[in-house]
């Protein structure tokens, strides 16, 4: 007769996997409330004591640490000495183990949980067994996941339990196990840059390719996602995201978080194309649009209050990738929902306030790790530079313009008034190049005499504040710092303009 060690937290389908589990001819062993549900249910259950000959002792964090239970697992069956050991000590050996974890992460999910709590919940004998019975899949099953249930039971069955089904059931115990004490050290690390990064992510979804079709993709989504994120956010309509899709979401969540009134933003390629506040969102959606009404299309639309009727009739009008939003009014819903393929999300702007994680983008051999640009400039510590002094309009402007432009790719240049993007200048090799992109769109907009430029980084030299000031741009903000900053002084006072130096650049590379 075979042997079976089952000790599971989570019961989901235990009784019925025990079932199988005897109808294979298995004896079960078990441990506390597993053994007491098997009980229950009436099945024959050996008890661990009966294994061990000792107690479950300190609160049940000493009950299958011992000898005659991780002898039983690790010895190899092809190896004549272990087989001995067996012998000499009476050791019986164990087939199969199925364990599933104490729930950390579930415990520390909850609003109120203490240290000392999660710190009871930091499982030692369940991964020693399943990483015990991993190392030896080659002579025992190991079960980790009551999903695998039904697929080890027929395995059994059907005798088709062989070593690459075992390799794999194995490499799923040092994935669980791996991820259960990333959870458990990122919980207790206070250091905020550790020797050691441990990171885990679960899969949640297999995309249909990359950024190219040429290219496989997949989606990963950290173990417990911040609310307010695209990993968290609920899908009801369209065809499911892309790659390009997740991408350009992230970025425009990231945005719209800096606005407190009704405000929409539309983004295309990582790069804000339009972005308008007003007090209602209807009127909000028609300075987005008016901002840059062919970019737009195909464009991914974040909107920070519920979707009404009257906003969703007019993007109804347009092609659009995605919209997201706090929600959408029924009727609303209905009118965006007749386009098949357009993707409705839904996300927690409630939390959309909240700190956020560190910032990681991969590189070849590596990761780099950052703090978010979440400095909120603040006009108070502005330095105006110029004889020109800017208005109280134009201030809002740049306000306005500077929760913005952390948000466009550099060189990075963007004229706006106080609720609406006229144009923008973004990802250019050369900051003059930005700074004409940005005007050659603004300049069409029936507004843009109330327009100011705002800049992510430095003027290296002179050109730029020429060129905004000789287009009609009379003020502008950069952070200064340029060795060459007295030139573009030197030019705004020749021409005028109000010049505002905020201290805070503003790269996104």
């Amino acid at each position: 007769m075979r042997r079976a060690l089952l000790s599971v937290s989570d019961k989901t389908g235990l009784v019925e996997f025990a079932q199988m589990l005897l109808a294979q001819d298995f004896e079960i062993v078990s441990t506390g409330g597993t053994q007491a549900a098997l009980a229950a249910a009436g099945m024959a259950v050996t008890p661990i004591e009966e294994v061990t000959h000792f107690p479950e002792m300190l609160d049940g964090r000493v009950k299958t640490l011992n000898p005659l239970v991780f002898g039983g697992i690790l010895a190899r069956r092809d190896n004549p000495e272990h087989q001995q050991t067996l012998v000499d000590h009476a050791i019986t050996p164990i087939d199969l183990v199925c364990v599933n974890l104490y729930p950390f992460a579930e415990t520390i999910a909850q609003p109120d949980v203490t240290l000392a709590a999660a710190v009871e919940q930091i499982d030692i004998g369940g991964p020693s067994l399943i990483r015990a019975a991993a190392k030896n899949y080659r002579d025992v099953l190991v079960v980790c996941d009551p999903a695998d249930y039904d697929q080890v039971g027929h395995a059994l069955a059907e005798h088709t339990d062989d070593l690459r089904f075992r390799k794999h059931l194995a490499a799923k115990v040092f994935h669980h196990t791996a991820h259960y004490d990333a959870v458990i050290a990122t919980y207790l690390t206070d250091d905020a840059k550790p020797d050691t990064l441990t990171l885990t992510y679960k899969r949640k979804q297999a995309l249909r390719y990359g950024e190219n079709p040429q290219q496989t993709a997949t989606f990963y989504q950290d173990y417990r996602p911040a609310p307010f994120s695209i990993a968290a956010a609920q899908q009801l309509h369209g065809k499911p995201l892309s790659f390009n899709n997740i991408k350009d979401a992230d970025a425009a969540l990231g945005l719209i978080r800096e606005f407190d009134d009704p405000t929409v933003v539309a983004l295309k390629h990582m790069n804000p194309c339009g972005i308008g506040s007003a007090a209602d969102l209807s009127t909000a959606w028609d300075k987005c649009y008016a901002a840059d009404n062919i970019s737009i299309f195909g464009g991914i639309i974040v909107l920070n209050r519920p979707v009404d009727l009257a906003t969703a009739t007019k993007m109804h009008k347009l092609f659009l990738e995605i919209i997201i939003a706090p929600a959408f009014d029924d009727d609303a819903y209905d009118v965006l929902a007749k386009k098949k393929n357009l993707r409705l999300l839904t996300v927690d702007f409630s939390t959309a306030k909240d700190p956020e994680a560190d910032e990681l983008v991969s590189v070849r051999g590596g990761l780099l790790r950052q703090e978010r640009d979440n400095v909120i400039d603040d006009p108070a510590s502005f330095q105006v530079v110029s004889h020109a002094q800017p208005s109280a309009d134009q201030l809002a402007a740049i306000g306005f313009g500077l929760k913005a432009i952390k948000f466009v790719k550099s060189n990075a240049i963007l004229i706006n008034t106080a609720d609406q993007t006229l144009g923008v200048g973004p990802g250019q090799m050369n900051r003059i190049d930005a700074v004409k992109i940005a005007v050659g769109k603004a300049e069409t907009k029936p507004n843009y005499a109330q327009g100011v430029l705002v800049s992510d980084a430095f003027f290296p030299m002179d050109d730029c504040v020429a060129y905004a000031a000789e287009h009609g741009i009379t003020a502008i903000a950069e952070p200064g710092g340029s060795i060459r900053d007295k030139d573009s002084i030197a030019m705004a006072d020749k021409l005028g303009v109000a010049l505002i130096f905020t201290g805070n650049r503003h790269f996104r590379h």
